[in-house]
């Protein structure tokens, strides 16, 4: 199950890369830049948290 939900969405991924039109109507309504923004804070959340976790591990390991 999981397989074919990760082929689809990379079928679909696919189709919005050859159709650049989807990029520039996003673009055009600022959805792009809240995309982007989502994608960043996400990102900057999973890099803190790993951060945490390894200073936590850390403190665990002298201890």
């Amino acid at each position: 199950m999981f397989l074919f939900a990760f082929t689809a969405a990379t079928t679909q991924a696919q189709e919005t890369v050859a159709n650049p039109e989807n990029a520039d109507l996003m673009r055009s309504n600022g959805k792009l830049y809240v995309v982007v923004a989502v994608v960043v804070t996400i990102l900057i959340g999973l890099f803190f948290y790993v951060y945490s976790l390894d200073r936590k591990i850390s403190k665990l390991e002298k201890k």
